[in-house]
């Protein structure tokens, strides 16, 4: 049951960064277009369970040299690679540049972080 919810957070999180930031842009098409933007949840939620710990620890020197902002630019790769494993499959998201993909990796988690609150998962995302 946590991780429909996770996956559902996802959503909401990747949705609120599609409307606020500009060079984040998914595709609703009238068909499947719930359906493929739960795939890129899903996508968004594999790539941050599997490839996020990996780079936290090898990138652990810089992270503490700045305080930890370094990690708003692993959350901004990881929103890049899911824009990159969408526009290979065909689901519909798109993302415009490193800069896009960094304000949008702060939306997500500032957004993910407030839904986790309120429903009370106890999942900090930073």
């Amino acid at each position: 049951m946590d991780r429909i919810v996770q996956l559902l957070i996802n959503a909401a999180a990747l949705f609120a960064a599609v409307f606020v930031v500009p060079g984040l842009d998914f595709a609703f098409e009238p068909e499947n277009a719930w359906l493929k933007f739960l795939l890129v949840a899903a996508i968004f939620g594999l790539v941050n369970t599997f490839l996020r710990p990996i780079l936290r620890i090898l990138t652990l020197p810089i992270t503490i040299m700045t305080l930890g902002l370094f990690l708003i630019v692993i959350n901004a790769l990881m929103l890049l690679l899911t824009g990159a494993i969408s526009d290979e499959l065909a689901l519909g998201l798109t993302v415009a540049d490193f800069f896009a993909a960094l304000l949008g990796a702060i939306v997500v988690s500032i957004v993910g972080m407030l839904l986790s609150m309120v429903i009370g998962t106890g999942r900090l995302v930073l």
